[in-house]
C-alpha cells in the first residue's frame, strides 16, 4: 500500500521526523505488544572478555542496509532475512567503518521474544574479523548529542512530502515500533504512539 507522509530530511537522505497523514486518524490505535524479557541487555562491562561474549546467543546473516536515528546517526542495520539489529548510536562511527551492505556478520546479543529484533552487544564482520563491541555509553561530552525532543526537528532539517511503500517496520531496543524502512531506501522515525496506527497493517 502506498502511503503519503510528511517528514523532515537531513542532507537529502537521513529522515529526522515524520507526521502520519490522514490514515493515522482513521484507524484505531492497537495495543502495543509487550517486549520480550530479554530484549534490553545490560551494558557490557568495560574490558569485557571475548570469552564472555561467546556465551551470548549468536545470529548470523548478511547486512542489507543500515538504519538511522532521527538525527542521522547509524543505530544498526537490517539483515537480508528481515531481522533488525540494533546497535547504540554512540557506536555509529565504528559501525560505519567496520561494515558495508553485503557484509556477512556474526551478531552476539539479545533477541526479542515478540519482534524480529536483536539488540547487539558485539558485531563481527566474518570476512575481516573486525568487531564492534558495546562497552556502555561514553562519558558525558564524548558521545553524539542527545536527540531532539519529540516533534522538534534537528537543526538543518527540511520539511518535505513523499509517497512510498513500507518495506519493513523498525523497532527501538525495547521492541517498541518507532518507524519504518521504505523500499526506496528512506528511513522514517516516529514516536511509538504515532507509529503503531501507521505501520502495523
Amino acid at each position: 500500500m502506498n502511503r503519503s507522509l510528511r517528514l523532515f530530511l537531513i542532507g537529502g537522505t537521513a529522515i529526522v521526523s515524520c507526521a502520519v497523514a490522514d490514515f493515522a486518524s482513521t484507524q484505531p490505535m492497537p495495543t502495543q505488544l509487550p517486549a520480550g524479557p530479554a530484549t534490553v541487555p545490560p551494558p557490557s562491562a568495560p574490558g569485557q572478555l571475548a570469552s564472555d561474549l561467546q556465551q551470548l546467543p549468536e545470529t548470523r546473516g548478511t547486512v542489507q542496509r543500515f538504519t538511522l536515528t532521527p538525527r542521522g546517526d547509524l543505530d544498526g542495520f537490517l539483515l537480508t532475512d528481515g531481522t533488525q539489529v540494533h546497535v547504540p548510536p554512540h557506536l555509529s562511527t565504528e559501525l560505519a567503518a567496520a561494515l558495508r551492505p553485503g557484509s556477512l556478520v556474526s551478531v552476539r546479543g539479545y533477541r526479542s521474544a515478540t519482534v524480529p529484533l536483536v539488540v547487539a552487544v558485539a558485531v563481527t564482520d566474518s570476512a575481516t574479523n573486525q568487531t564492534v563491541i558495546d562497552r556502555g555509553p561514553p562519558p558525558p561530552g564524548f558521545g553524539p548529542p542527545p536527540p531532539a525532543p519529540p516533534g522538534v526537528p534537528a537543526p538543518g532539517a527540511q520539511q518535505i512530502s513523499l509517497s512510498g511503500r513500507v518495506q519493513t517496520p523498525l523497532y527501538g531496543p525495547a521492541g517498541d515500533l518507532n518507524g519504518a524502512a521504505l523500499d526506496d531506501g528512506t528511513i522514517i522515525r516516529l514516536p511509538p504512539p504515532t507509529a503503531y496506527p501507521g505501520f502495523t497493517n
